[in-house]
C-alpha cells in the first residue's frame, strides 16, 4: 500500500509528540530521517535552501508585527476599559455579562490574532466581576474558553497567516474570508446564551447607569475597532499587504497608547520581548514543517493520497466529513498550530483535487482547530482559563462549560461545507475590484 509509509510517519510524529518531543522537533525527526532514507545526504542539505527561499519573503515579517499589536493591546489596558464599556450595554440582556466576555473576545480577537491571548486576557478581566455576581461557574468559563477561540479566525490571524505561507495562497483573501465566519459565530454564541438565560435574572443588582455616561464608555471602542479598520480596510482595498498594515496597525496602536499616557518603555520591552518569544515558536515550527513539505513532495507523498482518495469514490462532501472527523479526533491530542503545519501540505492538495476552493478549506481547518482549543484533554484555552481562576475549582468545569460552544462551531463547519458562501464572499468581492 503506497500510503503506508505516510500513515507510519505521521504516527511516529504523534508518538513523539506523546513523548513530551517539542513538536518542531518531532516534525524535524521524520522530515530529515524520512528525506534521508529516501534520497540520502542530497535532499537533506537542499533544504536549507528551500526554506531559506520560503521564509526569505515579506508576508513573513507579518507575524511578528502581528504577535507585537497583541501584545501592545494586552499590556496597555485598553481590553479592561472595553471590557466595562461593553458591560454597561450588554449586562442587562438574558445572560449579563457573559454577552459581554464574547463581545470583548472577538473586539479584542480583532487586534490580537492569538485565541490563548485572548482568552487569558479577557479571562483575566472578567472572572472578578462574574465572580462576585454569581454567575454559573461553568457557562461562564465556557464562554471566555470559547470566546478566546476566535483569536485565530477573526483576522488579523497568525493561524490563518501560517495556513497561507504552506498553501501559498492569498494572505488577504484569507483574512476577509475569516470576517463573516468569526462574526457569525460570534453571533451564535450570545445567542445560546440569550436563550439559555431566557427568563433568569443574571444582573447581579448590576447599579443603573445614565444613558449619557454609557455613550461616553463607548469611546473606549473606537481604538479597537479603528485598528480593525484601518487593517483590514488597507487590504480590501488593495492599498497595502498584510504585512504592511500590520505595520501600520502597529503604528496606530503605538500612538493610541501614547495619547492615552501609557507609553513607557518597559512596556515596549516587554511586549516585544513577548512578541519575539511566541514568534520565535511559530517560525521554528514553520522551518520544520517546510522541511517535512519537502521530504513529502520529492517522494510523492501528496500524489500518493490523492490517488487513494480518488480509489475511496467520495465526492467532496464525504471528503470533509471525514477530514472533520480526523480532525476531532487529531485535536484531542495536538495543540492548534501542530494540526496546521503536519496536515496542510498533504490536505490541501488532497481537497482541491475534489474541487474544494482553498481558500474556503484555510476557514474549514482554523474552524477545526478553533474546536481542538475547548476538546480535552489538551485544548489550550481550557488550561489558560483554567489556570486564570482564583478559586481552584476542578477542571472539568471548564471543560463541560465550553461543550455546548464545541457543539456549535461544529454546527457552523457543517454549515459553511453545505453552504460556502459566507465564507467566499468578501475574497469574491475583493477579487471583483477593478
Amino acid at each position: 500500500m503506497e500510503i503506508l509509509p505516510l500513515v507510519v510517519a505521521f504516527f511516529t510524529m504523534l508518538g513523539l509528540m506523546l513523548l513530551s518531543l517539542p513538536v518542531a522537533f518531532a516534525i524535524l525527526a521524520v522530515g530529515a530521517v524520512g528525506g534521508y532514507l529516501a534520497y540520502g545526504m542530497p535532499l537533506v542539505q537542499m533544504t536549507g535552501g528551500v526554506i531559506w527561499g520560503s521564509l526569505n519573503n515579506s508576508t513573513m515579517l507579518a507575524i511578528p508585527l502581528f504577535m507585537l499589536l497583541g501584545e501592545l493591546l494586552l499590556r496597555s489596558g485598553l481590553a479592561d476599559r472595553m471590557y466595562d464599556a461593553l458591560a454597561v450595554w450588554l449586562g442587562r440582556l438574558p445572560g449579563g455579562l457573559l454577552h459581554t466576555n464574547i463581545a470583548t473576545c472577538t473586539l479584542f480577537s480583532a487586534t490580537s490574532g492569538s485565541s490563548v491571548a485572548t482568552a487569558a486576557t479577557v479571562g483575566t478581566i472578567a472572572l472578578p466581576s462574574l465572580n462576585a455576581r454569581g454567575y454559573p461557574v461553568r457557562m461562564s468559563l465556557g464562554s471566555l474558553a470559547a470566546g478566546g477561540t476566535l483569536g485565530i479566525l477573526i483576522p488579523p490571524s497568525i493561524n490563518l497567516l501560517v495556513y497561507g505561507s504552506l498553501a501559498n495562497v492569498s494572505i488577504g483573501k484569507l483574512f476577509m474570508a475569516g470576517v463573516l465566519p468569526g462574526i457569525s459565530l460570534s453571533l451564535a454564541f450570545s445567542t445560546y446564551i440569550f436563550f439559555a438565560y431566557q427568563g433568569k435574572s443574571t444582573t447581579g443588582g448590576a447599579a443603573f447607569i445614565p444613558l449619557r455616561e454609557r455613550l461616553l464608555l463607548l469611546r473606549h471602542l473606537v481604538p479597537p475597532l479603528v485598528i480593525f479598520g484601518v487593517v483590514m480596510g488597507s487590504i480590501y482595498g488593495g492599498l497595502a499587504t498584510p504585512t504592511e498594515s500590520a505595520a501600520l496597525g502597529v503604528t496606530i496602536a503605538l500612538v493610541i497608547i501614547g495619547l492615552n499616557g501609557r507609553l513607557t518603555m518597559p512596556l515596549l520591552a516587554t511586549s516585544s520581548y513577548r512578541a519575539a518569544r511566541t514568534t520565535g515558536m511559530v517560525v521554528l515550527v514553520l522551518i520544520c514543517a517546510l522541511l517535512l513539505n519537502v521530504t513529502l513532495s520529492m517522494v510523492g507523498a501528496t500524489q500518493a493520497v490523492t490517488r487513494w482518495v480518488a480509489t475511496l469514490g467520495v465526492n467532496q462532501y464525504g471528503l470533509l466529513l471525514v477530514l472533520m472527523l480526523f480532525y476531532l479526533v487529531l485535536g484531542m491530542f495536538m495543540d492548534a498550530m501542530s494540526m496546521l503545519v503536519l496536515t496542510v501540505p498533504i490536505a490541501v492538495p488532497v481537497v482541491v483535487a475534489v474541487g474544494v476552493d482553498p481558500i474556503w478549506f484555510g476557514i474549514f481547518i482554523v474552524l477545526m482547530c478553533e474546536i481542538a482549543l475547548i476538546t480535552p484533554p489538551v485544548g489550550m484555552n481550557l488550561f489558560v482559563v483554567q489556570g486564570v481562576r482564583k478559586d481552584g475549582g476542578n477542571f472539568s468545569d471548564v471543560a463541560w462549560g465550553s461543550f455546548p460552544f464545541a457543539l456549535i462551531m461544529l454546527a457552523a463547519s457543517a454549515l459553511f461545507i453545505l453552504w460556502p458562501d459566507p465564507v467566499l464572499w468578501l475574497p469574491e468581492l475583493m477579487s471583483a475590484r477593478p
